[in-house]
């Protein structure tokens, strides 16, 4: 198993550590409520250093990422982030990232930790365009600080203005120490990344810097659980529950980021588009009920007795106090305000189909 550049502060804080695509991790320090709500009411700091991170480079670099991505990396200019996908040639998804664009011949791509190998073998097998691909996920931490006052505690520590626009990013020096911060997140909250090379003293420096920033405001270490409970209270999806290679962007609710009208073909865009021209026959829905339930992942959703649908994600929103899920539902079944069950041990217990965010900002 790996370690990232903060285990032994993880361990020295008693964090509960698992073993999460190929990492150990910090699940949680104190409790998953504590911390969430933590980031909910004030300032949290998650090491994300699992994630994989990609460099494209050379003067093919925005032909490939065009290719391999379903969004329209045309619109996006130096300093800017993008929410994408990499689809398989059947629609199926590969993977959920983000695209930054650090100049015209050099992007960022930011996948998912449990998916990075996949992913970059993905991106070898189909760059077309010769350009210049570097894994480069070894030698990067990052640190997300996500919360109401995170802008506070990472300006203390900057030597640049940190007031930029959501998914946007600028090259600053925290900490005494060059890093990429860019103003995006998983939380729903206010937020910031921290990308910086270095090892263990570093990345300790780092770490302190930001706690002795943040004690003022209460500052928490938070782990993976309450990461996972904040981000499906904003109904954000999760490869592995909610996406995957058996869904196609289109049904999983994230046809706002499928161009399919954008110059350039990409890599099942002609698949995407027949399965737009025929209709969806399932849909992602947002579910919660104000019966006592945990819908955990893989629960039966059934209307009249019938299945109509399994849960991907759920829990007992921290916020709300009441249970929150997402799940696939037969398209006829998947309106807002339609009802449906969760199928719990044998007993079915009435939900209603609801807008997202569960929780509104």
């Amino acid at each position: 198993m790996k370690k990232t550049t903060l285990f032994d502060v993880h361990q020295k804080l008693g964090a509960k550590i698992v073993d999460f695509a190929g990492y150990q991790m910090p699940v949680q320090y104190s409790s998953i409520i504590a911390e969430h709500k933590a980031v909910r009411n004030s300032v949290g700091v998650f090491d994300v250093s699992h994630m994989g991170e990609v460099f494209v480079r050379g003067e093919k670099a925005f032909d490939f990422v065009q290719y391999i991505t379903i969004n329209d990396v045309s619109k996006l200019t130096v300093g800017k982030v993008q929410y994408s996908a990499m689809c398989y040639p059947d629609g199926g998804i590969v993977d959920d990232l983000l695209v930054y664009k650090i100049s015209d011949e050099e992007y960022l791509l930011v996948v998912n930790a449990s998916n990075k190998d996949k992913d970059f073998n993905w991106m070898k097998e189909n760059n077309i365009f010769g350009a210049q691909l570097n894994d480069e996920s070894d030698e990067y931490s990052l640190l997300a600080v996500q919360g109401p006052n995170s802008q506070k505690v990472i300006q203390k520590i900057c030597d640049s203005e940190i007031t930029m626009e959501y998914y946007n990013f600028i090259k600053a020096k925290c900490a005494g120490v060059d890093m990429i911060v860019s103003r995006t997140g998983y939380t729903g909250e206010l937020g910031y990344e921290l990308y910086f090379k270095g090892n263990e003293t570093d990345a300790e420096k780092i770490w302190n810097a930001l706690f002795d920033a943040g004690k003022e405001f209460d500052i928490q270490p938070v782990g993976l659980g309450a990461r996972d409970s904040l981000r499906l209270e904003m109904g954000y999806c999760l490869y592995g529950n909610d996406i995957d290679q058996n869904t196609n962007p289109l049904e999983a609710g994230l046809g706002w980021i499928t161009k399919l009208k954008k110059e350039e073909n990409f890599i099942a865009k002609d698949v995407l588009i027949k399965v737009k021209e025929e209709g969806l026959k399932r849909k992602l829905v947002p579910i919660t009920t104000e019966e006592k339930a945990f819908p955990r992942h893989g629960y039966d959703l059934t209307v009249n007795g019938q299945v109509v649908g399994q849960v991907t994600s759920g829990t007992v929103s921290p916020i709300l106090e009441k249970p929150i899920a997402m799940g696939y539902v037969k398209t006829e079944f998947a309106k807002e305000n339609d009802t449906v069950n969760f199928f719990i041990r044998g007993k079915e217990i009435p939900a209603t189909i609801v807008k997202l965010p569960f929780v509104k900002k």
